[in-house]
């Protein structure tokens, strides 16, 4: 339902209706070999290959998506919800990619209770081209129970089909131009175990962003442009501790800030701070109990995004886990969002899934797990 029933003047008597699908299939393949000749050295090399075929899609609707000259995007209404696949006015056509990879990585022993490890991967994309990303990391053993590490690496997102792809939609419009986002990363982590019921993590962290894949406003209504770069900085601590024999803490508490280069000022959308604390007790012989508490706070919306902030909000949930039932199986029950707390992510500026994106109330799965 993208307008409630009446939408645009009473066009629309049961409202715009849009139901959209698609079908997808994944081939990968990948070898890769160690090898351990020279001394102090450690080598890996392997290449492979991804297929990503969107090999079908689907719509019904009871409109028609059209960009009037001088107006811009209008609804057309159809009178009843018509089934567009394999037409052209569906929002989404077949697409494949074909994806080539390969890497390498040494792994130095530099001196006593000092490695650095190095790799550097290449890949190449059918639809957009080619990317190469290096990672480093320096690990240093300075006790038997404290480790120190830093790490750079670059990584990438590619575009995705919608953002490439996508056509008569009436929320975003796909760009085949794209190049992937990118992103480098430093880090430098601590980990510290000062017993042997309580192992501690500490991360500092700061990373930037390139070619920021965005919907960008214009006659269409908005299309997928490589717009923005983004800084940021922040740090998670982490701790799990074997309370009794029977009973398990673990949590972590997290901050961070992102900066919009192009305006100075907040990115938006990712919480600033998060905590995540969860227990667990194993009450009787194969059975556990536990309990998660996750707070996301301090949320806010991109530059130029005018509507009300995001509300913060704390959810918790439940798990029953009885295992080797009736031989082989395990049995999970999971009680999420246990209060129904109206929990909701942010939608993307400008704007157009208003009311941000709910996420599910209150929850309730069972899950079988068998091992042969």
């Amino acid at each position: 339902m993208l307008f409630p029933a009446g939408a645009f003047g009473g066009a629309f008597p049961n409202g715009v209706v849009g139901n959209p699908g698609h079908s997808e299939r994944h081939t990968h393949g990948s070898i890769s070999a160690f090898y351990s000749g020279f001394e102090h050295h450690r080598f890996r090399l392997g290449t492979g290959f991804r297929v990503e075929d969107l090999y079908e899609t689907s719509e019904a609707k009871n409109f028609k998506f059209v960009i009037v000259p001088g107006i811009g995007p209008a609804f057309i209404p159809l009178g009843s919800i018509v089934d567009v696949s394999g037409t052209p006015d569906v929002y989404l056509t077949p697409h494949k990619r074909n994806l080539a990879y390969v890497f390498a990585q040494d792994e130095w022993t530099i001196a006593k209770d000092w490695t650095l490890t190095a790799g550097v991967r290449h890949d190449r994309y059918s639809d957009f081209g080619t990317t190469t990303n290096p990672r480093l990391a320096l690990v240093w053993d300075a006790a038997y129970n404290f480790v120190v590490k830093a790490l750079h690496g670059r990584a990438f997102r590619a575009p995705s089909f919608t953002e490439q792809y996508s056509i008569n939609n009436p929320v975003t419009i796909g760009n085949p131009s794209l190049k992937p986002e990118t992103i480098a990363t430093n880090e430098l982590a601590f980990s510290w175990q000062p017993t042997n019921t309580l192992q501690t993590n500490l991360s500092l962290f700061n990373y930037r962003m390139r070619d920021i894949i965005r919907f960008v406003p214009d006659a269409s209504g908005a299309t997928a442009q490589n717009t923005g770069d983004q800084t940021g900085r922040g740090l998670e601590l982490e701790a799990t501790w074997d309370a009794t024999r029977t009973v398990r803490l673990s949590g972590s508490f997290s901050l961070q800030h992102s900066t919009d280069e192009a305006t100075g000022q907040d990115a938006g959308l990712a919480p600033h701070q998060r905590l995540f604390a969860r227990a667990d007790w194993r009450f009787a012989p194969l059975w556990q109990l536990g309990t998660t508490i996750n707070n996301v706070a301090d949320r806010k919306r991109q530059p130029g995004d005018t509507r009300p902030q995001i509300a913060d909000y704390t959810t918790l949930d439940l798990s029953l886990r009885r295992e080797q039932l009736a031989g082989g199986w395990t049995v999970n029950a999971m009680l999420l969002n246990l209060f129904n707390q109206d929990v909701r992510e942010p939608s993307l500026a400008p704007g157009n899934i208003p009311f941000d994106l709910p996420l599910p109330g209150r929850t309730f799965y069972v899950q079988f797990q068998h091992k042969l």
